[in-house]
């Protein structure tokens, strides 16, 4: 990841949800603690772009919703609004 960013530049990255395995939104399992701390790590910026209303977990709710208010990783709702975001992210 390191070798991608100093290479092109590139310190961000959108993902579809579907793009995930199912896995990464059940936070017992650590997956998403597990990937998401690489990104931050190597000073990423990581937007997932999809609809998360699905999930009835109150943990990864306030996960989202933390996240949404941070610097780094973003929970949204569509490509457009995750390119703003982290825009006005790396701005600051």
């Amino acid at each position: 990841m390191d070798k991608t960013s100093y290479e092109t530049g590139c310190d961000s990255v959108i993902l579809n949800k579907s793009a995930l395995s199912e896995e990464f939104f059940d936070l017992k399992t650590s997956l998403a603690g597990d990937v998401l701390q690489k990104f931050i790590n190597y000073r990423m910026k990581i937007a997932i772009i999809g609809d998360f209303s699905v999930y009835t977990s109150n943990s990864l709710r306030d996960f989202i919703y933390e996240s949404n208010k941070g610097r780094d990783l973003f929970f949204l709702s569509d490509e457009n609004e995750a390119m703003e975001k982290i825009m006005l992210a790396n701005s600051i």
